[in-house]
């Protein structure tokens, strides 16, 4: 958890001085984080993977195949990520065209250079998710915590000097990004391979020997596909929806870019959580104890609800104080507040059986149901209702936000009702 607070600082604090510059700057960089993510997403969906078929090695005290599997997460993110990055970088230009439409120049001009500098750590970026996740498959998060604290360390400091010293805009923001990143994988990988984890059962000790297993990768993929698929769904939807808010101006842009940073806060707990039921509940269906599953996942569920509650209640009680930390205009600033407080009602009520609860499917290999009713919603909840809301009737932007509470509330149903049922159990994924 603390280790996702440290991100969800980061990406505020990059944020926080890029508003510094400008609207503009702001716009720029939101817009091409909305598009760096649907790249991401191949990242995290291999790690994700990786970590459900290392943990239930792990719970089979498959020590063979879990060493052997973690190496083939690696070579898989590096090979994913080096295409990625080819892509960002030689077709930037038309991807944000394609997406955004006609905007503003100076926001594009932004958005290119944020873009380009973004595309090079790809790799990186790769790396350290796929670690964090071997790390996690064992039940250690102590070390990426500590590495994401120095990330954040870095990053900050780094901002400081090249945004406000040399004066480098929003090019010093991706910089220092970059940096930081390529750091942390370094040190993760290093410790896998040298430290005192070489001879642990996630090892990385002899990576550089490559040797590629299909079977493994193909155990990967079939988890990582339909993971990498779903949330390709959802962020190609939240790409659609947000040409709603270039539609509105550049105040929807930096208010809804601003709003979504804030109210990551709410969402880290949760996110923390679903780690944690990828190792626990993967473990468990390793080891075949379909019972520990059924009770550690409860639990989980129970702190989700708690955390959200306390998180959005708190962002509702010092909206005015946290609002005033950017450096905003009337219109904006007034949206901002109207999104955030849409967000912090929904959020606590149905955002954790919407997404903690999937993890737990995921682990146990029911990732096929978890990528089709995810995208199911998405297009038909989502996207339709935020058009409908937005145009239709006329409520603006205000209404992107109206659907997204009507998505949590319609996913949560259906996850709820595939876990008691019970049909997760008996999948197979190793």
């Amino acid at each position: 958890m603390v280790e996702q607070l440290l991100g969800v600082t980061m990406g505020i604090a990059d944020t926080v001085m890029v508003t510094t510059i400008g609207e503009f700057a702001v716009s720029g960089v939101a817009i091409v984080d909305v598009i760096n993510n649907l790249f991401i997403i191949a990242f995290g969906a291999l790690a994700t993977g990786g970590s459900v078929v290392v943990s239930q090695y792990i719970g089979r005290r498959d020590k063979k195949h879990s060493t052997l599997g973690s190496r083939q997460l690696v070579y898989a993110s590096t090979g994913a990520a080096l295409v990625i990055t080819a892509v960002g970088i030689f077709l930037r230009r038309p991807i944000i065209s394609s997406v955004y439409g006609a905007i503003e120049t100076d926001v594009a001009l932004a958005a290119e250079t944020y873009f380009f500098i973004s595309a090079l750590g790809y790799p990186f970026l790769a790396l350290y998710n796929a670690a964090a996740a071997l790390f996690r498959s064992m039940g250690n998060s102590k070390v990426t915590m500590l590495t994401a604290l120095l990330v954040n360390i870095l990053n900050i400091g780094g901002n400081a000097l090249l945004i406000f010293g040399f004066r480098m805009g929003v090019a010093g923001a991706a910089l220092s990004t970059l940096a930081s990143r390529g750091l942390a994988a370094v040190i993760l990988i290093a410790l896998l391979m040298r430290g005192r984890y070489r001879h642990s059962a996630v090892s990385l000790s002899g990576l550089f020997k490559i040797k590629i297993d299909l079977p493994v990768i193909k155990s990967i993929l079939g988890v990582g596909i339909p993971n990498g698929v779903e949330n390709s769904m959802f962020q190609v939807g939240k790409i659609m929806v947000s040409r709603i808010f270039t539609s509105f101006g550049t105040a929807a842009i930096a208010a809804s870019a601003i709003a979504t940073s804030i109210n990551s806060f709410s969402y880290m707990p949760g996110n923390a959580f679903g780690l944690g039921l990828l190792t626990v509940v993967g473990q468990c269906a390793g080891a075949k104890d379909n019972q520990a599953a059924k009770k550690y996942t409860a639990r989980i569920m129970k702190w989700g609800y708690v955390t959200l509650a306390v998180i959005n209640g708190s962002v509702l009680l010092f909206m005015t104080e946290i609002v005033g930390i950017f450096n905003l205009g009337p219109e904006a600033v007034q949206l901002l507040k109207s999104y955030l407080w849409i967000h912090c009602i929904a959020a606590p009520l149905f955002w954790a059986p919407a997404f903690i609860l999937p993890n737990a499917l995921r682990a146990a290999g029911d990732v096929r149901y978890c990528m089709i009713l995810s995208s199911v919603t998405m297009w038909i909840v989502r996207i339709t209702t935020s058009y409908i809301f937005a145009y239709t009737l006329g409520i603006g932007s205000t209404g992107v936000w109206y659907a997204m509470g009507a998505d949590f509330v319609v996913r949560g149903i259906f996850f709820t009702g595939r876990w008691i049922s019970g049909r997760w159990q008996g999948k197979k994924v190793i």
